[in-house]
């Protein structure tokens, strides 16, 4: 096996950058391949221009005989890209996106004229299998019917020669069986309620659209050296590997020149993402070796959650023209900074304001506070929730681990800005008078944009930040789809708005106060009772994990943990009170969460049993051997003088031994702990034997594991090492 490790070496270091020219600039290329406004109103009449527009903008519904008419245009188009097949892209519940294609080619019964035919039944609506998606009990596994609904919000794409549809998924019972559709929910619920807030400040306001910018930071390693590493092929990690004597210590990476390779394929990758109408526009050298990120412009969330989950499958399939591997997982190397996708999240009126972000007249500044301080609130009352919805087994090796936010959710908003909250707090209770009202809107709410001049500092330690005109959702793993964490926000925030509303009308009306009052009055009361989540310190502190818990602050940093606040009272309530999900469809998540770590961590102890046993001990037994033999041609030439002689060998006879028993003993008592979990019946409990008795040994194991590669002989140790998975450009 050491040869498939150097054949690997030397593919890699004689790789030449893929050949690659721009076929022309970004503007011309942008939604080439995307039946957007442009492209409709070209292939669409103009009552099915309309119907989708209607779709888009206000939730209309198409009836089935527009439905048609619009899929004929877009069949016609499709057909002119040379397209040859279409298909319903969904996103279920395994966290990666599915499609099934059918050829528009069809033939009548009797088998003449073969015509290419897509109406508006197959546009709408399709059927593929649900039984073998994760439905957390929603469905038997006999039971297996499912529907895929076209969601005209995201407009269709062409990927290579096939049309993708952009679809909900859901039960034959109805209940969501994707991301998508709580997602969509949420944002319509987000909507209603924001606007209603909006209307205390400007009447005008008919629609409110959350947004959101996503960062995406990732791993390129060449393929062949991925290939030769059987942990990084099945898990997306490295279970065992000892760490580079050079990681990132010089920290000589980041926002460094771009290696060639890596560049060229970003230059290929960004062209692809222009086709498809993915606004990428930032790319750089992270902090790691060989960790690259990218980020777009901000979109409206349902399209910028889509566009993530298709950028993930792109950059999969761009990375094997220019022979990479692109690793997703949070923590695929140890000693060296993990991935995140941090969600920069806002809200946007169809007046063109960002009500994230201060303006220079004190009613904008008071909007703003509005939703800013309701925001504080909504994470403040439901920061289990959000911890929740981004618990998974990859970024439990994340979080909290000195190059990520801690476990503990909070909220840093900068000293100025905590100045203004302090000073806003001390509003008189009940009606203002008109000096304290003038006085707190030009010496308060007035000031807010000359204060933010001075409020740019960041602090990477919090995972949920305000940085100017939004707030950075800093926890979220790279692997994750978006909408998970998406939702929940849109959600508590939605509710808080709700809530908001009906006590400042409470005040306007019962109280007969004006509304600026009602307002302020409001917000002192949130100010107050939302004080325990704002923090900006280090939050990597132990100090901070001690004053967190004082504070009545979860803690949750095992998946298993985190994942209770999914099921609590509190969030089945909240999610049916929306109509965002029912009860069912949220302990359906959970089940799935919880079975998809407890398979997660499944699967790597074995590979890393697999792998100690069938790569480690072999190699370290057969270096073990050599040494032996060199040790007995010792005493053959040298009599009883040979132990002196011998020494540092037999040294490392022993020592190698030593970690041989030790791997074997602790694979042994993992497999064990593994076959004693697998009876269990209940998903909690079967999540938390995983957790707590099966994946500990994975650091014991791999500890000698890890010992034996530094004391093998290099030539025939067969795993890459890190510093060839690492530094190899």
């Amino acid at each position: 096996m050491s040869t498939l490790r150097f054949q690997a070496l030397r593919e890699a270091s004689t790789r030449e950058p893929v050949k690659f020219e721009e076929s022309d600039k970004k503007s011309a290329l942008f939604g080439s391949n995307v039946f957007n406004d442009k492209t409709m109103k070209q292939y669409l009449t103009s009552d099915a221009f309309k119907g989708v527009q209607g779709a888009v903008q206000h939730g209309s519904k198409i009836d089935r005989k527009l439905a048609d008419y619009i899929a004929m245009g877009m069949k016609e188009w499709a057909l002119s890209k040379g397209v040859t097949h279409y298909t319903h892209w969904f996103q279920p519940l395994t966290g990666i996106t599915a499609e099934k294609h059918d050829a528009f080619f069809e033939t009548f019964p009797d088998g003449s004229d073969p015509v290419e035919k897509f109406g508006g039944a197959q546009l709408v609506q399709q059927e593929p299998d649900a039984s073998s998606f994760p439905n957390g009990g929603i469905r038997n596994t006999f039971e297996a019917r499912g529907y895929t609904a076209w969601d005209p919000t995201s407009p269709a794409f062409i990927f290579g020669t096939t049309l993708c549809i952009p679809t909900v998924f859901i039960s034959y019972t109805g209940e969501a069986l994707d991301f998508k559709t709580p997602l969509l929910r949420a944002l319509t619920v987000i909507d209603e309620a924001a606007t209603e807030v909006c209307k205390y400040f400007d009447k005008n306001v008919k629609k409110v659209t959350a947004t959101l910018g996503w960062e995406q930071e990732y791993f390129l390693i060449d393929s062949a050296l991925a290939n030769s590493r059987p942990d990084l092929m099945m898990t997306g990690r490295t279970l065992l590997g000892h760490t580079s004597a050079k990681g990132q210590q010089l920290d000589d990476h980041y926002f460094g020149s771009i290696p060639t390779r890596a560049l060229v394929y970003m230059r290929d990758l960004e062209q692809e993402c222009m086709l498809l109408g993915i606004p990428v526009k930032t790319r750089h050298n992270e902090v790691a070796p060989n960790q690259f990120e990218l980020a777009p412009i901000f979109e409206e969330t349902n399209l910028a959650v889509d566009h993530n989950c298709l950028l993930m499958d792109v950059m999969q399939k761009v990375a094997e023209r220019h022979h990479f591997k692109v690793l997703f997982h949070e923590k695929p190397f140890k000693g060296v900074n993990g991935s995140g996708k941090h969600n920069n999240w806002s809200l946007a009126t169809d007046t063109g304001i960002n009500l994230l972000s201060p303006s220079k007249t004190p009613m904008s500044n008071l909007q703003f506070l509005t939703f800013f301080i309701n925001t504080i609130k909504a994470v403040n009352d439901n920061e289990s929730l959000l911890r929740a919805a981004i618990a998974s087994a990859s970024n439990d090796h994340r979080l909290g681990a000195n190059e990520a936010p801690p476990a503990i959710i909070s909220v840093f908003i900068g000293a100025q800005l905590t100045k203004v909250l302090e000073e806003l707090e001390g509003v008189t209770a009940g009606k203002l008078s008109p000096e304290e009202k003038t006085d707190l809107k030009l010496n308060v709410v007035g000031k807010i944009p000359d204060v933010l001049l001075d409020n740019t500092d960041r602090n990477r330690t919090s995972p949920f930040a305000f940085t100017g005109n939004k707030f950075e959702f800093r926890a979220v793993g790279s692997t994750a789809n978006c909408s998970n964490s998406m939702t929940t926000l849109n959600a508590i925030v939605a509710k808080q708005l709700r809530d908001f509303k009906v006590e400042v009308d409470a005040l306007i009306f019962s109280k007969d106060m004006k509304k600026d009052d009602a307002i302020f009055n409001v917000l002192r009361e949130y100010i107050k009772s939302s004080k325990k989540i704002l923090f900006e310190g280090d939050g990597y502190s132990k100090e901070w994990e001690i004053e967190a818990a004082a504070r009545g602050l979860s803690n949750f940093k095992t998946t298993p943990e985190a994942l209770k606040a999914r099921i609590s009272k509190k969030s089945l309530d909240l999610f049916s009170e929306l109509n965002i999900m029912n009860n069912i469809e949220v302990e359906a998540r959970y089940e799935i969460e919880l079975e998809e770590y407890t398979k997660r961590i499944q699967i790597e102890g074995r590979v890393l049993g697999d792998i100690s046993k069938n790569h480690v001990i072999p190699t370290a037994i057969r270096y073990q051997n050599t040494l032996i033999a060199n040790v007995k041609g010792l005493k053959d030439i040298f009599g009883d003088d040979f132990e002196n002689i011998a020494k540092e060998q037999i040294i490392l006879i022993k020592q190698i031994s030593k970690h041989i028993e030790g791997i074997n003993f602790n694979v042994v008592e993992m497999t064990n702990e593994r076959k004693k979990a697998n009876t269990l019946t209940d998903a909690q409990e079967m999540a938390e034997v995983y957790c707590n008795k099966v994946k500990p040994y994975f650091e014991i194991i791999r500890k000698h594991c890890d010992k034996l590669e530094l004391l093998v002989d290099n030539e025939i140790w067969t795993l890459t090492k890190y510093r060839e998975l690492l530094f190899t450009k």
